[in-house]
């Protein structure tokens, strides 16, 4: 079910104490959100800097997860994989010892559906909600209200906090109630991501070696039937040349490669999938993974 909200819809006056760890591109634009509305919003991050553009925008730091969990009513994990969505939650300093009972976790990263359900069930021993909340759509997005996200979980959870929920995301998807179908979702969204990413550069490259002009080719792509969003909000910044990261290489080598694992387990074939994640992890190893992954067009255009 989509539950479609505009994105001012929220409280005036919030009274939820959100906590975020990991307030890089995503989790500092959901900061900046939350903030804009005047909710009460502790930070922790492993990047000083991160943590320090939080602050400046209004929110409080905190030393470790266990310390910002025990002043938060609802807790957004915005990490970047499992190992450090674990560390956060259950490590020496983790949030999940601090957590009151009857509090909620957002977790939001991109992850493998079995370790979104090993983190809910620990979460739940505790008494805690866990809900499965990966984002879609890019800090921009994140930052005004209109990314989307796919929910799966606890639905009194949920309602709880539908007012937090809708601030963050006009485009709220309701997948189930049970944590992992979430991420299984995101993981066929962001495959789909990939390939449509890799075949847009692909065709850009190709017009570039017939000698086309490429960004004239990009306007008639998005006006026809080969355009995508992906195909054009990154190919307008490679055409630029413009590589700063809003969107990392090596988030989507991970998310295409998760993916295939999924995939795998469920007896699907993968041909396209693939071959894009094969684009990804060239990329990686060409040294493009910290920069956008608009990158993937400087891997197709000069193969060598």
């Amino acid at each position: 079910m989509s539950l479609h909200h505009p994105a001012d819809a929220v409280p005036p006056t919030p009274a939820t104490r959100v906590g975020i760890v990991g307030v890089g591109n995503m989790g500092g634009a959901i900061a900046a959100r939350l903030l804009s509305l005047h909710y009460r919003v502790a930070v922790n991050d492993i990047d000083a800097r991160c943590e320090a553009q939080a602050v400046s925008l209004g929110a409080m730091a905190c030393a470790t997860p266990a310390g910002l969990a025990a002043s938060s009513d609802l807790l957004i994990v915005a990490v970047v994989d499992a190992a450090q969505t674990e560390a956060v939650l259950f490590g020496a300093h983790g949030a999940a010892r601090s957590l009151a009972r009857g509090s909620t976790v957002l977790l939001c990263p991109t992850i493998a559906p079995a370790d979104v359900e090993r983190f809910a069930a620990g979460l739940h021993r505790q008494g805690i909600a866990c809900i499965d909340a990966p984002m879609s759509g890019g800090p921009d997005r994140a930052r005004e209200g209109s990314m989307s996200l796919m929910l799966a979980g606890p639905g009194d959870a949920i309602e709880r906090h539908r007012g937090l929920i809708d601030a963050l995301s006009s485009h709220v998807f309701r997948i189930s109630e049970h944590p992992g179908d979430g991420a299984r979702t995101k993981l066929v969204n962001n495959l789909l991501a990939g390939i449509n990413l890799a075949g847009a550069a692909e065709a850009l490259a190709l017009a570039e070696r017939m000698g086309l002009d490429v960004a004239r080719t990009l306007d008639v792509i998005e006006q026809s039937s080969g355009q995508s969003w992906i195909g054009t909000d990154r190919l307008r910044r490679a055409l630029r040349g413009d590589y700063l990261p809003r969107a990392h290489t090596r988030l989507l080598n991970k998310d295409t490669h998760l993916a295939l694992g999924v995939a795998r387990q469920a007896g699907a074939p993968t041909g396209l999938g693939e071959a894009a994640a094969a684009v990804f992890a060239r990329a990686c190893e060409r040294g493009f993974a910290g920069m956008d992954d608009a990158s993937v067009f400087e891997v197709l255009r000069r193969p060598g």
